[in-house]
């Protein structure tokens, strides 16, 4: 996708670039819903068979898979929607709140977690009918881990951070049931009470590192942060295939909004090229990078060598040092 200083034609929203080309995603939420659904009616009730603050803590967590599984249809929705006149990017970004809205929410989970087990490590209460409660938390605990590694492979297929983050939510749900069940065997079996609420504590401890990294993920979409160093090192590995005598690159910038990766480039050529000549070249050079990174969006921008103000904007890279032109 050519840029240039002149004025151009209006954008087309007919068949946009910026349109996410993927099927729909949102029946994958409806999954992530109704397995919270179950899992939480299993695990309320392993909690009220034993009164164990371990199984109340895991409950507490599914209620909060469904939450996010709840925002996470909404956003996917909206992520899908076309872009329009009034947004021309697309509507990808969306998914970002839902993730950072997930995120956050793992971390009220965890709060929740730490309030009702701090009572019960000061005063220790034994558990009751345990074998049952044991089986109905790990039935949840399965339902929750198919679900979360079918999850996680659609995301990385589709490149989808909402799903993802409901993925890495599931499968912390996963550990802190498998968590629980260990400490109520114990607890069981060694008679000490206070490791039921202790275990809960470090299930809590756990979930908190989860929420953290799902939200500063978030923040970073939202801020537009540039695309991973793997991702960067393809593209100019892209780009030094066409370096040659005469044609330089500078000015390379990137972003990624949900399944979209942007990236931006300035391409200089001899001041002699015809227009034609230089179309041509970047035609070439956009469609190399797309066939590399399939979901990018590629920006390229046509400057002279020889004109010194073409040179004005190259500290837009970053870490790049200014050059002097030819």
């Amino acid at each position: 996708m050519r840029t240039s200083s002149g004025l151009g034609e209006p954008p087309s929203f007919v068949s946009n670039p910026f349109d996410v080309n993927r099927p729909s995603l949102t029946r994958f939420a409806w999954l992530t819903i109704t397995a919270a659904l179950l899992t939480m009616a299993l695990k309320t009730a392993a909690y009220l068979i034993t009164g164990s603050v371990g199984l109340l803590s895991d409950a507490v967590e599914s209620l909060v898979n469904l939450v996010g599984g709840i925002m996470a249809l909404a956003m996917l929705k909206i992520a899908e929607r076309p872009a329009d006149e009034d947004h021309a990017y697309g509507h990808s970004k969306a998914e970002y709140f839902s993730s950072g809205v997930e995120g956050g929410l793992i971390l009220v989970a965890a709060l929740g977690i730490g309030v009702a087990a701090v009572p019960r490590l000061i005063t220790p209460k034994p558990l009751e009918a345990v074998g049952l409660g044991v089986l109905v938390s790990a039935a949840a605990a399965i339902v929750n881990l198919l679900v979360a590694l079918l999850l996680l492979r659609v995301s990385r297929k589709h490149n989808s951070i909402t799903l993802e983050a409901n993925a890495h939510h599931l499968l912390t749900d996963v550990w802190t049931s498998v968590g629980v069940l260990v400490a109520i065997g114990l607890v069981a079996w060694t008679k000490w009470n206070w490791l039921d609420p202790v275990v809960a504590l470090l299930v809590a401890a756990n979930i908190v590192w989860t929420g953290v990294r799902i939200v500063r993920r978030s923040i970073g979409g939202l801020m537009d942060v540039s695309l991973s160093a793997e991702d960067m090192a393809t593209v100019r590995k892209v780009l030094q295939t066409h370096e040659q005598e005469g044609i330089q690159f500078h000015a390379l910038r990137s972003r990624q909004a949900g399944a979209r990766k942007f990236i931006s480039t300035h391409v200089l050529v001899p001041g002699d090229w015809t227009v034609q000549h230089g179309h041509e070249l970047l035609d070439k050079i956009e469609a190399d990078i797309r066939r590399a990174l399939p979901d990018a969006v590629v920006f390229t921008h046509l400057e002279s060598l020889d004109d010194p103000a073409s040179w004005a904007d190259e500290h837009f890279e970053a870490g790049e040092k200014t050059k002097t032109p030819p």
